[in-house]
């Protein structure tokens, strides 16, 4: 086993492996690095596939992006998929470009990242967590104009860098119930986002049942979940991202993301 992605496709036996290797860590300990030693890279810096991604999953969300834009509210009947490209992932520390001529409204998201361990199709909300490696941090960052100059949702969400994932997966039997965890932004020290999972429209399993319809997932996939509200293109005036901000992306029991905005 070479990378996580390794561990992942290697199932129940690979995973059990790794945590036999933890369990004697601490008999090593002059040979175990520290954390400020090394630079930690996203978990699964090269995904197989795009990335799949969830949007207007968060009910304030869905009001904010409608008051923004002065429509009358109507809510998502199914989920809303799309997917960002695999040049997009980023690590928990790695800066996120921002190239002006391109974009001039860049924003942030936070969202929990959920990463398959098998794969399947046509799979049932039922059996739904079986599926489930893990989960982690992301922050879908996506460019606003972009989006809407395209009138599409992949080209503004796909730019290079604008995917900040880890710090680390964490397995789903260390989590438990994913509804309880708390999703938290901040830009600058500002705190702009704050969420439980729980307050998604499409729960998790509703997510893989549908996402899997006809389409087979596979061992390493990953679903972005959606945001929640406070997103800067909603708030009064709209708020967006410059270089040199900071952006913290955290998940509770998971752990966090520190990104820098860089003008290239």
């Amino acid at each position: 086993m070479s990378s996580v992605l390794d561990i992942i496709r290697g199932g129940d036996s690979s995973l059990s492996a790794v945590k036999r290797l933890a369990a004697r860590a601490p008999h090593y300990k002059a040979a175990l690095l520290k954390h400020d030693a090394v630079e930690l890279l996203a978990p699964i810096p090269q995904p197989l596939r795009n990335i799949f991604c969830v949007g207007r999953n968060y009910l304030d969300h869905v009001k904010e992006g409608y008051a923004a834009r002065g429509t009358e509210l109507k809510l998502p009947e199914v989920p809303q998929f799309f997917t960002k490209a695999t040049h997009a992932m980023n690590s928990s520390t790695g800066d996120v470009r921002l190239d002006p001529r391109l974009t001039q409204h860049l924003d942030y998201e936070v969202e929990l990242a959920v990463i398959m361990g098998r794969g399947g199709r046509d799979i049932g909300p039922e059996q739904a967590f079986d599926h489930i490696f893990g989960y982690a941090v992301s922050n879908d960052v996506t460019a606003r104009d972009v989006q809407r100059r395209h009138d599409q949702w992949f080209k503004g969400k796909s730019l290079d860098t604008t995917f900040p994932f880890g710090p680390w997966i964490v397995d789903r039997e260390e989590i438990g119930d994913p509804t309880t965890l708390e999703l938290v932004m901040s830009v600058n020290g500002e705190e702009r986002q704050r969420a439980h999972v729980s307050q998604m429209i499409f729960d998790i399993p509703t997510l893989i049942a549908s996402l899997s319809a006809g389409l087979t997932l596979e061992a390493g996939d990953i679903i972005a979940t959606g945001t929640p509200s406070g997103v800067g293109y909603a708030m009064k005036p709209p708020q967006r991202l410059r270089g040199g901000d900071r952006m913290i992306t955290s998940i509770s029991r998971i752990g966090e993301l520190t990104n820098r905005i860089v003008e290239v």
